[in-house]
């Protein structure tokens, strides 16, 4: 394939979802183009060292992941397909825009993940008869008093810097927030050699008795629980159920924490304070699917479980837009193993759109497999919900939008004084949102703050103005002007 050639299928993001997908769909006989803004393919959750520097690292690439044998086996047929031409891997490079005009072939838009873009502007366009969107998701933050102090970190951050680098963000850390994921992060720490001084879960584990039959569809994630219980044990970290990190304290970077019970909805319990000393605070609480493509393209959205905004996909992975199909976390957030169940199920729905056969009997096989997992993570997320009252830990002096500096006081100030009735009000009002993260950090804490402010819930109405962007990633003003003078300028209208 060339860069002039329209692919079968061009497949968003090389993570589980969208590198299973590639691989499938090639095994099956399409012509695929596949773009990431990695170097190197894996995702988030397969992010590993330098390939190229193997020798440079103390531990094995594949220290802290799970499934390991089943990204080296994507990795090795993507590049057999890429030898034999039926892949065309473009990597760092990011999609800004997509044009899907009706009754013809979608457009993709691309520009250099990092630094200046070197490619001519008549090669930066991506063309297909078919769209796969696997952009997967980003850590979910809400704030606390101190939350902005060098030290502080999102808890993906953390585990990628041990994955990518082999490198700690600290020597004794506190793990906080919600979720299995907190296990996973606290145990990658203690193997490294990091004193993990206690993993704080806003949420009790008897939340998990309430949906018994859920929990037990994924077997393996049971198995995977029982080994960071061992290591936990092995290390001797504490975890503390319903205890929250009310507040970071510190002059320059983190010093120490507060830790604080909660009540089952989330209030802090007067009293319960205790002061634990650190340099690394690790915070997660959950993940938001990555979907500016998606909202660009005006493709239905719904709220998930976990009130995140997600693509609204039928069976197959479809979109709303029958050329669009949508697999891994942009469909809901599920885990690794899920995303590759759906990047192949997506692959052979569109194989069998184009003509091509597509064993029907492996595609009720796989729609099983995503259905039983779909039932997990619904039973994980209402087991580990953000906590109803959770604005009650806030300051008024709080900072909410970092990169703007509008504080807790002033977003609510916005909907009590001003009238503003939704997250977009409130936005273009105070500027929560409006700085270089574009809301990706604090627009969830924003929707759920006015929700409370207002009474309510938060809609995809919502919900999708912060994801909705006419770019979607930063690109200079020169790459627009490019655009409108090469030989295809009918594209960019």
């Amino acid at each position: 394939m060339t860069a002039t050639t329209t692919a079968d299928l061009v497949v968003v993001g090389a993570g589980p979802a969208g590198l299973s997908a590639a691989v499938a769909a090639a095994d099956l006989g399409l012509q695929v183009t596949l773009v990431d803004a990695g170097a190197q393919t894996g995702g988030q959750y397969w992010r590993h060292p330098d390939e190229r520097h193997r020798d440079g690292f103390d531990r094995p690439e594949s220290t802290g992941h799970h499934h390991w044998d089943r990204f080296t086996d994507l990795r090795a047929r993507l590049a057999a397909a890429v030898r034999d031409g039926r892949i065309r891997h473009v990597a760092e490079r990011q999609v800004w825009r997509v044009d899907a005009s009706p009754d013809e072939d979608l457009v993709l838009h691309t520009t250099a993940a990092v630094g200046a873009d070197a490619w001519r502007p008549a090669e930066r366009s991506v063309r297909g008869r078919r769209l796969l969107i696997a952009t997967g998701a980003y850590d979910r933050q809400l704030p606390v008093p101190g939350w902005t102090l060098p030290g502080v970190m999102a808890a993906g951050g953390v585990q990628a810097l041990l994955k990518a680098h082999q490198v700690t963000a600290g020597r004794r850390a506190v793990v906080a927030g919600t979720g299995p994921f907190l296990l996973s992060v606290a145990a990658g720490l203690a193997e490294a050699g990091v004193e993990v001084v206690a993993v704080c879960d806003a949420n009790a584990l008897s939340r998990w008795a309430a949906t018994p039959l859920r929990a037990v569809q994924e077997p393996g994630k049971l198995l995977e629980g029982v080994g960071y219980a061992a290591t936990f044990l092995r290390h001797r970290i504490p975890l503390r159920t319903r205890t929250v990190v009310s507040e970071v304290r510190g002059a320059s970077r983190v010093s120490e924490v507060v830790l604080q019970r909660v009540d089952a909805r989330g209030r802090a319990i007067a009293g319960s304070e205790r002061s634990v000393d650190v340099d690394l605070v690790a915070f997660g609480w959950g993940f938001t699917p990555q979907l500016e493509l998606a909202v660009g393209l005006g493709l239905r959205t719904r709220v998930d479980v976990d009130e995140s905004l997600i693509v609204d996909v039928d069976d197959d992975l479809r979109t709303s837009d029958p050329r669009v199909f949508a697999a891994g976390e942009a469909t809901g957030i599920g885990g690794a193993i899920q995303s590759c169940a759906e990047g192949e199920l997506a692959a052979r729905a569109i194989a069998a759109d184009l003509g091509r056969p597509a064993s029907p009997r492996e595609m009720t096989r796989l729609r099983r497999r995503i259905g039983r997992g779909r039932r997990f993570a619904v039973g994980m997320h209402r087991a580990s919900p953000v906590p109803a009252e959770w604005s009650g830990w806030l300051r008024p002096e709080t900072l909410v939008c970092r990169c703007e500096e509008v504080t807790a006081a002033e977003v609510g100030d916005t909907v009590s004084c001003l009238g503003a009735d939704d997250s977009r009000d409130v936005r273009v009002t105070a500027r929560p949102g409006m700085g270089w993260c574009q809301g990706r950090v604090c627009g969830f804490a924003v929707s759920k703050l006015v929700s409370e402010r207002t009474g309510i819930p938060s809609t995809e109405r919502d919900l999708e103005p912060l994801a909705k962007r006419p770019v979607g990633v930063p690109i200079r003003l020169g790459e627009i002007a490019d655009l409108m003078n090469t030989p295809h300028k009918e594209d960019a209208r």
